[in-house]
């Protein structure tokens, strides 16, 4: 595991700013063909390395989740059956998602590691963080582990935000390739947890479509964001600086949650979507400058999918450098007929609950 004990020793330190990562994560090895390989984390660390976080930013230990922690948002059952299932890995627990001896412990330290950068960042040691975190969490219902996700990290944070820090309004950002139908279902009627999502539709796991917007007193704070096949920075990126960000700022949250897939990446084997590396440091920009104006700086990337390694590789390392910016630089564009012709859509279904 990663040590820090000469952090204040250490020239160059830049305040404010942590960083997860840790071993643990490496035991969930859903086999040697699966996507969501430990390689992920590798690629993570090497690109960390490479601009000197371990060196200028603060370490945040991982921890494990105890169980009243998971149960905020996850059925005592469904922790249970993920652990039985991981004693006798490796199980599938549906096709795509295997667990092995070592998943349950690396579950349990994804939540908690991604809890504990809720409490530095509410505790006022850090304002931005990144949780290099597997498995991966944004699909996990209450009562269900699905699509590579065995527990809801960013479920988790958001609903423990709320609990032991009695936070009023946080939001979740999800710029995955694929739609987080686990933590939509977890605040779909809930007005203290904004969840937005961009994401590729149709394609798994088959929701997300604009006009789910949430319901009883969470209508309206549910906001999709569905993306054809094929789609790239040219609606990408006004997407988040142009609508995005101006529901982040009119919302107001206390603290801002990213569910960070780098699968939309053009180079992803999995995904349909044509973002690029500068794409994704762009939206990291919007969602850091939302933050800043809205509350203080408060936010915690959480990694999610991203299987292309070059791709996660060179989408880290530019996160990485738009966290240190002071002034986190969003890409410009020139003319996006293809952008003001999906916001007029977008507009249509959501202008009635946001202004954009």
């Amino acid at each position: 595991m990663e040590t820090d004990s000469n952090a204040q020793e250490r020239p160059g330190r830049i305040h404010g700013l942590g960083y997860l990562i840790d071993d643990v994560y490496l035991e969930h090895d859903p086999g040697s063909r699966h996507p969501e390989s430990p390689s992920r984390l590798a690629a993570c660390r090497s690109a960390l390395a490479d601009c000197g976080v371990f060196d200028r930013w603060d370490r945040i230990p991982a921890r494990p989740a105890r169980l009243d922690e998971l149960e905020l948002i996850h059925h005592s059952s469904l922790v249970e059956r993920i652990e039985a299932d991981a004693k006798k890995g490796p199980t599938y627990l549906d096709p795509d998602t295997v667990v092995s001896t070592g998943s349950y412990r690396a579950a349990i330290f994804a939540a908690g590691g991604t809890l504990a950068c809720v409490d530095a960042i509410c505790g006022g040691k850090i304002r931005r963080a990144f949780a290099f975190v597997r498995p991966p969490g944004h699909h996990a219902e209450p009562d269900r582990s699905m699509g590579f996700c065995l527990f809801n990290n960013v479920g988790l944070a958001a609903a423990y935000a709320r609990a032991r820090h009695r936070l009023e309004r946080v939001a979740v950002v999800d710029f995955d390739l694929h739609h987080g139908n686990g933590t939509q279902a977890c605040f779909y009627d809930d007005p203290n947890v904004l969840y937005v999502s961009s994401h590729q539709y149709p394609f798994y796991p088959g929701t997300g479509d604009i006009t789910e917007v949430g319901q009883k007193q969470g209508r309206g704070f549910t906001v999709n964001f569905p993306l054809l096949k094929g789609t790239g920075d040219e609606v990408f990126i006004p997407l988040y600086s142009r609508i995005v960000r101006p529901i982040l700022e009119q919302y107001r949250p206390q603290l801002v949650l990213v569910s960070a897939g780098f699968d939309a990446h053009f180079l992803d084997p999995l995904g349909g979507l044509r973002v690029t590396s500068a794409g994704y440091s762009s939206v990291a920009a919007s969602l850091i400058r939302a933050a800043d104006e809205a509350c203080g700086g408060k936010i915690c990337f959480v990694l999610e999918g991203g299987y292309s390694l070059e791709a996660l590789k060179e989408c880290t390392r530019l996160v990485v450098g738009q966290m240190e910016s002071p002034l986190a630089q969003e890409r410009r564009l020139g003319s996006l007929p293809r952008f003001e012709e999906y916001s007029a859509e977008a507009r249509r279904t959501l202008g009635q609950f946001w202004d954009f």
